[in-house]
This record gives C-alpha cells, structure tokens and sequence, in this order.
C-alpha cells in the first residue's frame, strides 16, 4: 500500500493511498470506477470542517481527475473515518479483508522472515514451497509482536485496535495466539489447557487432560484415552492434527485422524485402525455372518475324517494362538 500526490485539474495536490474500498463486506471491483463514484464516496465521507462551498470545491477538484488508479481513497476522505462513532470506526471495512484461511483487517509480520502475510497458515504455504529445504520453516502464533492494519496500512504492535485509523482488525482477538478474525460465527474461545484457539463455542467442549486435546462432549467418559492422541499426524494425510483447520474424529481405539479421512478409509472398505490395526466400528455382525457361513459350508470328503494334534505341531499352535489374539 503506497500514499502517492495526485495533482488534480485545479492544480491542487491531494494524497491518496492504494487501498480496497470494502466497507460492508463489498468486494473491490476490477472494472474502471466512474469518477461520480469515486466523488459520491469522497463527499460521503470528506472533512466536514469545510465550508459547503469548499467542499464543493473539492468535489469538483476530484471529479476533475482524469483516469485515476482502481480502488483509490482520497486522504480527504480519512478525516471523516476518525470522526465517526467510535462503534462505526470499529466496524469499518469488517468482512472486507483477510485471505482464504480468516477474515480480518490486518496482516502479521512474521518474526522469523520478516515477511508480512495475511495469516500464519498463509506464511506455512509459502515456506512450504520454498526451492531450499533449509529455508523451509513454520511461524509460532506466540511469536508475532507486530500487526499492519489493512484499512490504513499503519504497522503497530499486536492489538485488536487500529492505533492509527481505531479500525478494529479481528472482531475476535487473543492476544496470547495473536489471532485476528472477523467470523464471529465460528465461536472461538481460548483454551488455556491447550494453549490456542479453538471454533465451536466453548460451552460444547471439554479438555481430556490425558488426550491433551479438547474434545466434543458427546465424547465425555465415552472414550477411551490415549495420552497426547492429537498430538501427532493424521496416518492418512500426514498433517499435524492437533492445530489443524479441518476436523478430527476420535475411533474406538483412541486414536484419532481426521474425519474426512475416515469417511473415506470406510468408504474403501478399510475397517481397522491404521495404528494399532484394531476395528474402527462394531464388526460383531460381519463377525457373525463369517462363522454362519462357515458353519453352513460342507467339509470336503477328502478332509471330513482327517484330525492333526497341534501339541504334536507348534507351528500350527503358533497359528491358532495368532488367530486368536487378532479376534
């Protein structure tokens, strides 16, 4: 975001800054913005220490502009941003910013590259892809100290207020995971067992200390607990399940992955945990099924009358007790 001096036709030279104009949630547009747009905005919200007929001047001076850059906002317009309400100022440009992973109004400048992103999965992805393995690395949440503000492009130390222009960068802010968003809806709360954010309202969870996770409540003595189960990757994807976006279901055996991957491990006929190989949901059924079947099928002539001592046979002791122990 760069502040430049635009001369207009009277020959008076305003400052204007490359910024999106998204209040309300509007997307910026890429299509030419009519000079009476860009004016109607600029009256909207210009300096209203002005006398009507400078401010009319100043109308005509923008409208004046030939081809002026896409998405501009003009500094006389910014006066009139600090002089609202206090709650309109918080509100403003809400919904309007932030990438594919949060909405929200500012970007992080990330302490162990000195790069600004839009978020730390963001900054993850694009460390990911870097050409030298060494230079690969992830950004600790707790470790961001400075935020710039994406409405007034002012770099500041982490807060949930904009020092500059009094936006509100996050609707939800904690500032222990120097975490920012403006979808409310997802109902974050802080776990201070897990030391980070979690989604779903904190009314609905529960932290499992052995686990070391928090978990849903349906799920409350009704699990069985493997020590730090979350603390580890997905066996089907490899991703690392305790800070993942996506959700994570917990099987019979403790273990847990997430729960597209075991829609789709089900849905290729895959019924056993792929850690510790025990079944995943009640096969009592099959189980019974097989042994009807079994039962129902006529032994061979050739072997009706044949019987072997497995005392007098230990490999086939060793097979049975196998057998065994996998029912």
């Amino acid at each position: 975001m760069e502040w430049k001096e635009l001369v207009t036709g009277d020959g008076i030279v305003v400052s204007v800054v490359d910024l999106h104009l998204r209040e309300g949630g509007g997307r910026s547009t890429t299509d030419t913005v009519a000079l009476e747009t860009i004016a109607e905005v600029t009256a909207s919200v210009g300096e209203e220490s002005r006398t009507s007929q400078n401010h009319h001047q100043q109308k005509q001076n923008l409208a004046n502009c030939r081809n002026p850059p896409l998405s501009l906002l003009f500094t006389l317009s910014f006066p009139k941003l600090m002089e609202r309400s206090v709650i309109e100022r918080l509100d403003f440009g809400k919904m309007g910013y932030g990438c594919k992973h949060y909405r929200r109004r500012c970007r992080i400048r990330a302490p162990c590259c000195n790069e600004l992103y839009s978020c730390r999965h963001c900054h993850n992805e694009a460390t990911s892809m870097l050409s030298k393995p060494l230079d690969r690395h992830e950004l600790v949440r707790q470790d961001v100290e400075h935020v710039v503000c994406s409405v007034c492009d002012t770099e500041q130390p982490v807060a949930q207020v904009c020092t500059n222009c009094g936006v509100r960068m996050g609707e939800y802010f904690c500032s222990i995971c120097k975490f920012f968003d403006d979808e409310t809806g997802k109902e974050h709360f802080h776990c201070d067992d897990c030391g980070i954010c979690r989604v779903g309202g904190r009314e609905n969870f529960f932290h499992c200390k052995k686990c070391g996770s928090c978990y849903s409540n349906g799920l409350r003595d009704n699990h069985l607990c493997v020590e730090n189960s979350m603390r580890h990757h997905c066996p089907i994807c490899y991703e690392y399940l305790f800070d993942s976006l996506k959700d994570t279901a917990v099987m019979k055996c403790g273990h847990t992955m997430h729960s597209e991957c075991y829609h789709e491990m089900i849905k290729r006929d895959q019924y056993c945990c792929p850690i510790c190989s025990k079944s995943v949901i009640d096969m009592s059924r099959t189980w019974k099924r097989i042994d009807e079947e079994i039962e129902a099928t006529v032994m061979p002539e050739d072997y009706q009358n044949r019987k072997r001592s497995v005392f007098e046979h230990p490999e086939v002791l060793v097979i049975v007790l196998a057998s065994d122990a996998l029912m």
